[in-house]
């Protein structure tokens, strides 16, 4: 009687399809639902805030000048990803990324632990001449970014519009955005950004410190097609 039933179903094309949709979708929800419920249920750690003001207008830099195309910043749970980037990705870090930035493209190396890695002033040559840093680089340079001005204004609007979505930015922080940008340039909010990458994950205090001691000896060298957007 079970085959009768099965061979009832085979020859009816419509009913099959439509058996077989709802299967696919059983089995989608199975694993989807767990995804979105988990998703949901992040919290950031202690130690992780949202961006300060240049630090935000640097990643809104980073974004609109599509660097997220060659750069990942999403580091797999696999040894020869942890041994040449560092400490795997997880989500509680990017927690107030927006557009979360973890991708899977890698024409260049992967930036999610690239702060403190090289100086200040490598990160702006690099940007203004990858070649001269990093001969087989095939990144654009980006010296327009040196000429514009941050919009201390448009970063006070992004702000509070943040502060909407979540993100717990207080009064006084959005009031002095404009004055935190005044006089820096787009070059400087992009090289702000990218040091702040990495350290802000539950394990990168030992980066955070070989920073502070003074990652400015940093001066040549580079891995890959370049360690910047």
């Amino acid at each position: 009687m079970r085959y009768k039933h099965f061979e009832a179903i085979e020859k009816r094309a419509g009913l099959l399809g439509v058996l077989t949709a709802v299967m696919v979708s059983l089995g989608g929800l199975a694993e989807i639902t767990p995804l979105l419920i988990r998703a949901h249920s992040v919290t950031p750690p202690a130690n992780v805030q949202p961006y300060d003001a240049l630090r935000l207008a640097g990643k809104d830099v980073y974004v609109r000048e599509g660097c997220y195309l060659c750069h990942s910043q999403m580091i797999r749970v696999l040894r020869f990803e942890t041994q040449r980037y560092g400490e795997h990705s997880t989500a509680d870090e990017s927690i107030y990324d927006r557009p979360f930035q973890w991708g899977s493209k890698r024409t260049g190396p992967d930036l999610a632990r690239i702060g403190g890695k090289y100086s200040d002033q490598w990160q702006r040559l690099h940007l203004l001449d990858p070649r001269s840093l990093v001969p087989e680089s095939n990144m654009p340079a980006y010296p327009w970014l040196e000429k514009r001005q941050v919009d201390g204004l448009d970063v006070q609007a992004r702000m509070r519009t943040l502060r909407r979505l979540g993100d717990p930015y207080t009064d006084e922080e959005i009031a002095v955005a404009p004055e935190a940008v005044a006089g820096k340039t787009e070059m400087d909010a992009l090289v702000a950004y990218l040091q702040g990458l990495g350290l802000r994950s539950t394990a990168s205090a030992e980066i955070a410190a070989l920073q502070d001691d003074g990652a400015d000896s940093e001066t040549s060298g580079g891995a890959g097609t370049g360690a910047a957007p």
